[in-house]
């Protein structure tokens, strides 16, 4: 495979860090998994696009954050994962007018950064981005949502870069979101597709229309959901947030836990005793261990009310 080796950074231009054989249980907030084959971290965003650029049209690439949503299977990825968190930091404001204000955020913000940022600036309606535990770029990518907010919701437009490295700016009315889901229209839909595929495109940033509104209102607001969040979820244990997305007018969690799966443990892993939507690793757990319980939790609520669950946490890698 013609790719660049850790010294041959400098001389192909590019200025992050690359790393062989890099454990992604470092990486994702689940603590479990395999290693990447490779994995580069860029100084800054025209770093990334470099880098992109850099690489052999079939390297198989995985975009990825602080991996909250991420499940890496114990053989590990095959490919090149690049981090964003690093380089695609940056939150400022982007006004759009005199009735509403901008914020532009980058892919690699945390998104509770975004919210607290938000409050600061007198800016309402993205209160709700401090219950998502990832980044921007995620929580665009999935539609992430929480106490009756949803990120695309908020969202003006988008920043995104294609396999190839060349960027776009997008509306939302170039893709079709629906809940915990979003995905770029391809060129049956009417949209140009340039040869890639829709899902070889990534976001950098998003500019979000907010309100204008009140600090204090917001913070006390945004107190209030970290409040509720630590009273009803095991944030003390590793874990990927809620594993999967609500059946229309029910609960996966209290599928779950209907199904007596509330506390079940296989391997290092359990069905939070808090909340039944969420796995925790109990400290040991292997990906096969977190795997095993998200099949045993899809296999019992089907068997038991017909319900397919639909995950919202992504699997990638070998077994």
């Amino acid at each position: 495979m013609n790719m660049v080796e850790t010294g041959d950074l400098a001389a192909a231009g590019l200025r992050g860090e690359l790393k062989r054989r890099e454990p992604m249980a470092h990486h994702v907030s689940w603590r479990a998994g395999g290693a990447a084959r490779t994995a580069y971290f860029p100084a800054d965003l025209d770093d990334l696009i470099a880098f992109l650029r850099s690489l052999p049209a079939a390297e198989p690439v995985l975009m990825t954050g602080l991996g909250s949503n991420l499940l890496v299977r114990d053989g590990g990825l095959r490919g090149t994962v690049i981090f964003t968190q690093r380089a695609l930091r940056e939150v400022r404001l982007d006004h759009l007018g005199v009735l509403g204000g901008g914020i532009y955020a980058e892919a690699g913000a945390a998104s509770p950064k975004v919210a607290r940022y938000a409050a600061l600036n007198e800016l309402a309606g993205a209160e709700f981005l401090t219950g998502i535990p990832g980044t921007v770029g995620g929580a665009l990518a999935m539609n992430a949502g929480c106490y009756g907010g949803e990120t695309w919701n908020i969202v003006a437009h988008v920043h995104t870069v294609d396999r190839a490295g060349k960027r776009w700016v997008r509306t939302p009315e170039e893709y079709a979101i629906d809940y915990r889901h979003v995905r770029l229209k391809d060129a049956g839909d009417g949209m140009k597709a340039e040869g890639f595929h829709p899902s070889e495109e990534w976001f950098l940033a998003a500019v979000f229309n907010l309100k204008r509104g009140s600090a204090a209102e917001s913070r006390a607001k945004i107190t209030e959901l970290l409040k509720r969040r630590i009273a009803a979820q095991p944030l003390n244990e590793p874990n990927a947030g809620s594993v999967f997305r609500n059946p229309q007018g029910d609960y996966a969690a209290r599928l779950i836990e209907a199904c007596g799966l509330k506390g079940h443990v296989i391997g290092g892993a359990m069905i939070s005793n808090k909340h039944a939507n969420f796995i925790v690793n109990r400290g040991a757990a292997r990906g096969a261990d977190i795997e095993a319980l998200i099949l045993l939790a899809e296999r019992s609520v089907k068997e038991k009310f017909g319900v397919a669950l639909e995950r919202e946490v992504r699997i990638v890698g070998e077994a």
